[in-house]
C-alpha cells in the first residue's frame, strides 16, 4: 500500500516522465514527403528511429506586406471613364435593390403588426403565440439586414 506522504513525490515522477511518440515519414505517389506522429494516418509510412538528429531549415525571408506588388504588363486596364460608367451602373442597381428591400421590409413589418394583433383560440399558451410570430420576426430581421448591407455598400462607393 502506498503511503499518502509519498503521493506528491510519485505525482512529480509521473508528471516529469518523458513522453514518447513515434514519428512516421510518409511519401505519397507524387513524391511529397509528410511527417506525422498519428499512427492512424501512418499506415504505409516508415517509422523513424529516435536517434536521428533533428535539423530545421529556416523559411526564406518574406517580403514586407507594405511593399506593393508590381502589376504585370499584360494586366487588363480600364479607362477612368469606363470605370466611372461601371460605378454609376452599380450605384443604380444597388439603389434599385435598396428600394425593393425597403418596400419588402415595410410589408414584413406590417404583416408582423397584423399578426401580433390576432389571438387565435388555440393559443392559450403564450409560447404558441411566440412560435406563430417567429417567422414574421425572422422575415423583418432578414429584410432589415439586407437594407443595412445595401446602405453600407452604397456608402462605400466613390
Amino acid at each position: 500500500m502506498l503511503d499518502i506522504r509519498l503521493f506528491p513525490a510519485v505525482l512529480i515522477l509521473v508528471a516529469t516522465a518523458p513522453a514518447h511518440a513515434s514519428v512516421y515519414k510518409c511519401v505519397d505517389s507524387s513524391g511529397s514527403v509528410t511527417y506525422t506522429n498519428d499512427s492512424t494516418f501512418a499506415r504505409s509510412c516508415k517509422e523513424l528511429s529516435e536517434d536521428q538528429p533533428v535539423s530545421s531549415i529556416p523559411a526564406p525571408p518574406r517580403a514586407p506586406a507594405s511593399q506593393p506588388r508590381a502589376t504585370p504588363s499584360d494586366f487588363p486596364r480600364v479607362t477612368p471613364e469606363a470605370q466611372r460608367a461601371r460605378d454609376g451602373t452599380r450605384r443604380q442597381v444597388l439603389e434599385k435593390e435598396l428600394l425593393v428591400e425597403e418596400t419588402a421590409l415595410a410589408e414584413a413589418k406590417k404583416a408582423l403588426v397584423e399578426q401580433e394583433a390576432i389571438r387565435l383560440g388555440n393559443e392559450r399558451n403564450y409560447q404558441k403565440v411566440l412560435d406563430r410570430l417567429q417567422p414574421y420576426k425572422d422575415k423583418v430581421e432578414l429584410h432589415q439586414r439586407n437594407v443595412d448591407a445595401l446602405k453600407k455598400e452604397i456608402g462605400n462607393l466613390k
